[in-house]
């Protein structure tokens, strides 16, 4: 008996263990602290992240103004357009246009570059429909935030 006991808890850790970095890459975590990377998630009208809904994490290098990333999404509409953009209040404001790109028929998406966001004391990071963002302008054109993935923190500017 004393050994079905045994068998059955280590079972149960190595399921825990094998479980929990998925639930540690979406929660309020202390992985969300890391300064190099942010968490962007699918917001209710409430401005709550919806917990079984779209998601994604970009890992960055700030330098000045110049911002290094790359990003990755989950659970998007398949094969559609986004754009990462950064934007600054006030609203509507001008986005910065980070990178664009089509989310597979698995709905995840891949993006990376650089940019140069100007000075800001809180950068906000959002992926956005493309066709609600024209990075020529540069202005928001739509508005269809049920689709759109909002960061969890701001990204802090150390040089301001």
């Amino acid at each position: 008996m004393k050994k079905l006991v045994a068998v059955v808890l280590a079972v149960v850790v190595v399921l825990t263990l094998g479980v929990m970095p998925v639930f540690a890459a979406k929660g309020d975590n202390p992985a969300n602290d890391n300064p190099n990377n942010l968490y962007l998630y699918e917001k209710d009208a409430n401005w709550d992240i919806v917990w079984d809904g779209a998601w994604g994490k970009m890992s960055y290098e700030l330098s000045g103004e110049t911002i290094r990333f790359v990003f990755n999404g989950h659970g998007l509409e398949a094969n559609t357009e986004y754009t990462l953009i950064s934007y600054t209040d006030p609203w509507p404001g001008s986005p910065v246009c980070l990178a664009s790109g089509t989310s597979n028929r698995g709905g995840n998406i891949h993006l990376a570059g650089s940019a140069d966001l100007g000075k800001s004391e809180g950068i906000k990071i959002w992926l956005v429909l493309s066709s609600d963002v024209d990075c020529d302008i540069p202005a928001m054109t739509g508005w269809h935030p049920s689709e759109y993935l909002f960061e969890h923190n701001l990204i802090p500017n150390p040089d301001i």
